[in-house]
């Protein structure tokens, strides 16, 4: 069996569900040697369990993602035991209140830009240089059409928002390592998938008319492998094409 990832390590962040589990596992069948992180010390040890199962192996990370002494602590430690890493999926993500902007606490505000904003900010931070260290760094950040489709959305306004951040900070990252580094960065929009978010976001929906995170997963992994080279670009999956972003017109 090919193993595009072998001998190379791979950090995924909201590890233990939906998307972060499915990529975590097919990683590991690429080869990858995993580090899942995740907040559910149990729900970690299942995915190790099932990670071992393929017969790959993992190092658990229970954190809080919102814990950025310890996201700091994490390059150091990647550094120490690997000297690199090759692949950063930052996949961890809080759909936030469903409510016009006037309604949102500040306290709720705060949490979804700490998840889906800062704390992508922060592992860049941490990650920069053993990302750099690796021969082929793969940066991939999840996600969605909703930062963009503000107006399809209302009510949807912190998870929008934060989104739409999380587009300008992997572009800026991806400016930023084009012609220093071996790094390669891109965003993944999954569009509407069979996840415990989406169940919150769409109650009425019937979850066997969408496609599952499984069916995501081996396409974000495509996107980690040393042989690719596009960056600072989108992958769309409901259009399954790559993407540019445009500037206003």
């Amino acid at each position: 069996m090919d193993k595009p990832l072998d001998q190379r390590v791979a950090l995924v962040t909201g590890a233990t569900r939906g998307i972060g589990r499915a990529v975590c596992l097919d990683l590991a069948r690429a080869g990858a040697h995993v580090i899942a992180l995740g907040r559910t010390q149990g729900a970690l040890e299942e995915l190790d369990d099932a990670i071992r199962e393929i017969g790959s192996e993992a190092t658990l990370v229970p954190c809080d993602i919102k814990d950025f002494d310890a996201l700091d602590r994490l390059g150091a430690a990647i550094h120490e035991r690997w000297g690199k890493l090759d692949v950063l999926v930052a996949n961890a993500g809080i759909l936030g209140p469903i409510t016009p902007l006037g309604h949102v606490e500040p306290k709720q505000w705060a949490d979804v830009m700490a998840v889906n904003v800062t704390a992508n900010w922060r592992l860049i931070r941490s990650l920069d240089p053993v990302l750099r260290a690796s021969d082929a760094g793969r940066a991939v950040f999840i996600t969605s059409g909703a930062g963009h489709r503000a107006e399809l959305r209302p009510y949807w306004g912190p998870y929008a928002i934060s989104k739409a951040a999380v587009d300008a900070l992997m572009r800026t990252y991806a400016a930023e390592t084009a012609t220093t580094s071996a790094v390669k960065v891109m965003a993944v929009n999954p569009g509407p998938l069979r996840t415990r978010m989406r169940a919150s976001a769409m109650p009425g929906e019937d979850p066997e008319t969408l496609k599952a995170p499984e069916d995501l997963s081996p396409r974000i992994v495509e996107l980690c492998v040393p042989t690719w080279t596009e960056t600072g670009k989108l992958f769309d999956f409901p259009a399954n094409k790559i993407m540019s972003f445009s500037a206003p017109a």
